[in-house]
């Protein structure tokens, strides 16, 4: 006997036995680290098809929420950190409301001469001095993101013998430089990890992650450090919320109504029209 009654209508079966499945994922019916009864016992659950249940459990493992295992089954994943990329809290400050405790670890913090890509993310000469400042941000006692950070050694003298461990680096450059950070420019890009960025992230070689790299430039314009940060890409989600603008939005609208009408396009001649395409063969990539 099913417990979850499946209707006919708009919705597809697949997507009702998902929804069902993400809200007792969501209630506790199942943990993380638990394995989901087998494909036939949920298509009894539901009574449906196990192609119905294959589909449903697919949308939910492209969400990150279970993982399916050939000859194991399929294990529930704990909910991935969905971050705001444009947000404005600190790591530590955002974990904490989260209920997570932070944690901050120094991996590195040694005195480099800039490389080409380093110096032109600073501004500087290729071989000018900066200090490496390598930290592993740790989260509920697990790590999340793997921060490299480059700063101008000029600018910031004694800063490696701080506590760069308890205290936020953004803060620490206010404080006893009195720089203001006011801005970035990031760029975002899928990679998989090498084996050492893998080891401290406590991932297999090659696992995915998100690489953030960029600039941040000070209130009066000038770039004060240049960094790549490694995101795990299983615990951790950044969304985006922005304005949408386009520009004939902004156009007078009495202007438009007295323009006169366009011009309908010409009509091409029977000898200009196009040969009918053949079919695609299997294979093909669709536009």
């Amino acid at each position: 006997m099913a417990r979850f009654r499946l209707e006919l209508g708009p919705v597809p079966l697949h997507h009702q036995v998902y929804l069902d499945l993400r809200a007792a994922l969501d209630a506790g019916e199942w943990r993380p680290g638990d394995l989901l009864p087998p494909e036939r016992q949920l298509a009894g659950r539901y009574g449906c098809s196990l192609i119905t249940v294959r589909r449903a459990l697919s949308e939910l493992a492209r969400e990150g929420r279970l993982e399916r295992t050939r000859g194991r089954g399929t294990t529930v994943l704990r909910p991935r950190i969905e971050r705001d990329f444009g947000g404005k809290m600190s790591f530590a400050e955002e974990m904490q409301v989260r209920g997570l405790d932070p944690e901050t670890r120094v991996v590195a913090a040694r005195p480099e001469s800039a490389g080409e890509h380093v110096a032109a993310g600073l501004g500087i000469e290729p071989g000018s001095p900066t200090l490496y400042v390598e930290r592993l941000r740790v989260a509920g006692g697990e790590p999340l993101l793997l921060e490299q950070a480059h700063l101008p050694a000029e600018r910031f003298p004694g800063l490696l013998a701080t506590d760069l461990e308890r205290r936020s680096l953004y803060d620490l450059l206010t404080v006893r430089y009195g720089i203001r950070i006011a801005r970035t420019r990031e760029s975002l890009e899928p990679v998989l990890l090498h084996a050492r960025e893998a080891r401290l992230l406590d991932r297999p070689p090659r696992t995915p992650a998100l690489l953030i790299e960029g600039t941040t430039f000070s209130a009066e314009g000038w770039p004060v450090e240049f960094a790549r940060s490694y995101v795990r890409g299983d615990r951790t989600r950044y969304y985006v919320e922005r304005v949408v603008i386009r520009s004939s939005w902004q156009t007078d609208p009495d202007a438009v109504s007295a323009s006169p009408p366009s011009e309908p396009a010409a009509i091409p001649s029977r000898r200009a029209h196009p040969r009918p395409r053949r079919p695609a063969t299997a294979g093909a990539a669709s536009g």
